[in-house]
């Protein structure tokens, strides 16, 4: 009996575990892919999210299909960032969540790069992340909580590909600037930690691969493209107060793709 009643409390409890009610969660390039894959599943945990994005039609379209609130954010101007940090925090009182997803991933060969190609993917995905939550951290800070999530890669930290090094240096550069941020904010209740995507079937991705996207999931061991909800299960876990003792750590999240030694492993 006394077993059966410890079964029964601890499943009770369960119930309630990561959920997001009434927090405010600010996304970062939601107007499509993963990002938008990452606001659903927030909101479907109970949050309240905010879309930022250079993309005021889709963005628009987002926010309203999930009861949110649209931002257009050019994460590349800091300024930009912090209007909309003080808008937010103006109307709602905080920040409680904060997804850094906004990131481009064009193919750059090095014999072709021009300096130009640097900054453009530097100033959006690394930079970006920077000027982001450099506002959201001091909200974060003066209230004693806060949950960071970047949006990092398989590339660049643990694979590479032809035309992807810029991309993949600075997808690297994010799990680094996670790490010091993880461990200068620790001590105010703020935890920073990352996600890493392998394939995921977002429209931008069909686009580029086209046909071989099929393809690409043969290279995957559970053969198929993850979908952008993928990634949010994620964020979702590490925005929950459940996490509340993980910090400065990263997550793959690929199907397996990174496990086999040589294709010809994959079944």
């Amino acid at each position: 009996m006394v077993g059966l009643i410890a079964f029964s409390f601890t499943t009770k409890g369960m119930m309630n575990m990561f959920d997001l009610t009434g927090q405010i969660a600010l996304v970062t390039g939601a107007a499509n892919g993963i990002g938008k894959g990452i606001a659903e599943t927030l909101t479907k945990a109970g949050a309240r999210v905010m879309i930022a994005d250079v993309n005021e039609e889709d963005g628009k379209r987002t926010a309203e299909a999930l009861g949110g609130e649209f931002y257009k954010l050019d994460v590349t101007q800091p300024k930009e960032a912090e209007r909309v940090v003080e808008a937010i925090v103006e109307r709602h009182g905080t920040i409680d969540i904060l997804a850094a997803n906004a990131g481009i991933y064009p193919e750059v060969y090095i014999e072709e790069m021009e300096e130009s190609d640097w900054d453009v993917i530097q100033s959006i995905n690394l930079k970006g992340v920077f000027f982001t939550a450099k506002p959201v951290l001091r909200v974060m800070k003066e209230r004693g909580y806060g949950r960071v999530i970047l949006t990092s890669s398989i590339t660049g930290d643990i694979t590479g590909y032809p035309g992807g090094s810029i991309y993949g240096a600075t997808k690297a550069a994010i799990l680094g600037y996670m790490r010091s941020t993880a461990v200068e904010y620790a001590k105010y209740g703020i935890t920073v930690n990352a996600v890493q995507p392998g394939m995921i079937a977002t429209e931008g991705l069909k686009k580029q691969l086209g046909i071989l996207s099929e393809k690409g999931a043969n290279a995957v061991p559970m053969k198929r493209l993850g979908e952008p909800e993928d990634i949010g299960a994620a964020v979702a876990f590490f925005a929950s107060k459940e996490a509340n003792y993980i910090t400065g750590q990263s997550l793959v999240i690929d199907g397996g793709q990174i496990i086999p030694e040589t294709p010809d492993v994959i079944l």
